[in-house]
């Protein structure tokens, strides 16, 4: 009989939501307990990940439209987001970035 190993699993903390558009959108910082993050957009973004205030621009990385992705964090610390841009244009639209915490 095959084996099947379980599903990686984290437990769902707080939900932060971030608006933003040409301006930068950001959240609070972490929780004590969080190490890891899930992110969805509903429109294309840029974001930035590090201790204190956080300013997203266009060079850091991408998250595109409805794709869950999962970041590695320390407490303490915050993200900021940005409407995407393409050959220096802001092109995509506002939006709003779902930040979920794991642990």
């Amino acid at each position: 009989m095959p084996f099947f190993s379980k599903q990686t699993s984290s437990r769902v903390g707080p939900t932060q939501t971030v608006a933003y558009d040409a301006s930068v959108g950001a959240t609070n910082a972490f929780g004590p307990e969080t190490y890891q993050v899930r992110l969805v957009a509903n429109s294309g973004c840029c974001y930035r990940i590090g201790d204190g205030a956080q300013t997203a621009s266009v060079s850091d990385p991408y998250l595109p439209a409805n794709v869950v992705e999962y970041v590695t964090v320390s407490p303490g610390q915050r993200i900021a987001a940005l409407k995407a841009a393409t050959n220096g244009l802001v092109t995509a639209t506002a939006g709003t970035l779902w930040v979920t915490e794991m642990s």
